[in-house]
């Protein structure tokens, strides 16, 4: 008899099994190694959002490293995205979490960094899609357009959403070569 937890999070099942652990969605098996290092920052109009998903990422098992800011006084957004880019793009952390008021500013300043691939997520669907098809490195969200509840949601499913791979590599190469 084999000895596993099994839990379910939103549309996932997870078994933890040994030292791994399987997230089960659409009845296939995804090898998902945690914890992940995974930067985050924020500006003032995102700092709520950011120590919400902050603490459910550390509730999670998650190794969090907090670039900013640690208020909601009026802040400039790049002063802060910016160097959590830059923690993805050099590996010292495999991804990135981005919040403002709508989360375009945010993701812009991800997305001028070599190596990121940042999106701006506002539901279950593109935070699906931004990591199946375009292996999103960085995800953007914006507090002012969705509720905390759907936030959560969103970087739960993107932190356990795998790559495609297949046809999506050659389009992410000439995505990248640009860069």
């Amino acid at each position: 008899m084999m000895n596993y937890d099994l839990l379910s999070f939103h549309k996932f099942k997870v078994a933890i099994f040994y030292d791994s652990i399987f997230i089960i969605h659409n009845s296939s098996f995804i090898i998902h190694h945690f914890p992940m290092k995974i930067a985050i920052a924020s500006d003032h109009a995102g700092f709520i959002y950011k120590e919400a998903i902050k603490a459910w990422l550390i509730a999670a098992g998650h190794d969090v490293k907090d670039f900013g800011t640690m208020s909601t006084i009026p802040v400039d957004y790049p002063d802060y995205i910016r160097p959590a880019a830059e923690a993805v793009a050099s590996g010292e952390c495999e991804r990135g979490i981005v919040l403002g008021g709508s989360g375009n500013g945010e993701a812009m300043v991800a997305n001028k960094v070599h190596g990121v691939r940042c999106a701006l997520c506002w539901n279950d669907e593109t935070a699906s899609l931004s990591r199946h098809h375009n292996d999103a490195n960085v995800l953007s969200i914006g507090e002012r357009m969705i509720s905390q509840e759907i936030a959560l949601q969103i970087v739960e499913i993107w932190l356990s959403t795998p790559f495609d791979g297949g046809r999506h590599v050659a389009r992410i190469e000439k995505m990248m070569s640009n860069d």
